[in-house]
């Protein structure tokens, strides 16, 4: 029971990094206008804070740079240190009094967000009974998507006080943030990297760098190729939602601010009670090929009557709850689970990161073109190049469901790497 307690509340402590990464990406998303008009910011400007931001290129870079340290000096290192980074520079953007601050602020805090993330999915899997592992991951997806829904919520409670309503906001994360680097410096080391380390000095060879042990290894191949087409081609029409949507209701549907944020806040409603009594209740008990293609068709179908249904109310609402309750089984929470599975302990940070880094980059690279295409081409363009996209992941993700469900991760190692000490 003392190591079903521990792996409750590593969870919970835990979740609190998803919660806070998908938060600040939402709040500087929210702003973005806001500061622009202040510092008198130009487009290019504006899409670099985006860029560098957690939404992006900053994350890309901190979960390369987290993942490796986390299976170097272990999943509590990156717990004891990272959060410490994170509040530095949400102060810096709270208290931004030029663009060079702010920039300098979305880059940390978007660093380390990234860095978390590999050590977060790692650490609630390895602690995890097989059989609740996908409840665990769901409870840390169940954090991520309630980012979104508080800081919308308190959004349009604060949009009277225009920019200093945004810091406030920041204000909120800083306080989470020090709650959660409280708890988290309080964990436990994972079992398994301890038995992992344990290994390594008694056979006294040198763990090797990642990414020469992963890309040398077919099997490893694969399973990143698998993995980042499933999270990847999804991530691509995600990313580009979570920064350019309520722009996109704006420009294209004529909807007033507080409209489209309304919109946005009930989708992530949606995809907090997808995420908890879907995923968490129902990812360890039924099949993950059926579950993935639920979520993954009701998402490709939520984007097909955005593109051709139109915005009228009806199309947006249906809109909003597909893509809602789509998002809260789909392809971020498999991947989060499926990334922890099919590789070894040595380094399945390591390789988190290396395909972290791939997804959020080049979703950093769709963040600047998307907004071109939007601008020269008609909507319906824009929404089927997302269908397509959508349609892809799904395709990948049922092909070559992995079949992992209630078992050990020791034992899904052995089945796939053989007895190699892998």
């Amino acid at each position: 029971m003392g190591s079903m307690n521990q792996s409750k509340k590593g969870t919970i402590a835990v979740s609190l990094t998803n919660y806070l990464d998908s938060g600040c990406i939402v709040a500087g998303a929210s702003g973005l206008t806001l500061w622009a008009a202040k510092f008198d910011l130009s487009s290019f400007a504006v899409g670099l804070l985006g860029a560098v931001s957690a939404n992006a290129f900053g994350s890309a870079f901190g979960a390369l740079i987290g993942g490796h340290l986390s299976d170097k000096y272990g999943r509590k290192f990156i717990y004891t240190y990272n959060l410490l980074v994170y509040i530095l520079g949400v102060v810096l953007i709270m208290f931004s009094m030029n663009f060079p601050m702010l920039l300098i602020g979305f880059l940390i805090t978007g660093l380390s967000v990234g860095a978390g993330v590999p050590a977060s999915w790692t650490y609630i899997s390895e602690m995890a009974d097989p059989k609740t592992r996908a409840r665990n991951i769901g409870i840390s997806q169940f954090a991520w998507s309630l980012g979104p829904a508080i800081i919308f919520t308190l959004g349009i409670i604060v949009s009277p006080l225009g920019l200093l309503g945004n810091r406030l906001l920041f204000l909120s994360l800083l306080i989470v943030a020090v709650v959660a680097w409280s708890l988290q410096r309080r964990l436990d080391e994972s079992k398994d990297w301890e038995a992992e380390q344990a290994k390594l000095n008694q056979s006294g060879t040198k763990p090797e760098h990642p990414f020469k042990s992963v890309f040398s290894n077919i099997v490893n191949v694969k399973s990143i190729l698998f993995l980042v087409g499933v999270y990847m081609f999804w991530n691509l029409v995600a990313g580009a939602m979570g920064f350019f949507m309520p722009f996109v209701y704006e420009t294209v549907g004529g909807l007033t601010n507080t409209e489209a944020n309304l919109l946005q806040a009930v989708l992530w409603i949606l995809t907090s009670v997808a995420t908890y009594f879907g995923f968490a209740r129902f990812g360890d008990r039924v099949s993950h090929r059926w579950l993935f293609f639920v979520g993954a068709a009701m998402a490709a179908a939520s984007w097909v009557v955005l593109t051709y249904v139109g915005m009228s109310w009806a199309g947006l609402w249906s809109f909003v709850i597909l893509w809602g309750i789509s998002a809260g089984i789909g392809a971020q929470a498999f991947y989060a689970l499926w990334s922890t599975e099919l590789f070894p302990t040595k380094y399945r940070g390591g390789v988190q990161g290396i395909m972290f880094f791939l997804v959020r980059g080049s979703a950093g690279i769709w963040s600047i073109v998307f907004p071109i295409i939007l601008a020269n081409l008609v909507f319906t363009v824009a929404g089927t190049i997302m269908i397509v996209l959508l349609i892809i992941s799904l395709l990948i993700g049922v092909t070559w469901t992995p079949s992992t469900r209630g078992r050990t991760l020791d034992d899904i190692t052995k089945e796939r790497y053989g007895n190699l000490d892998a």
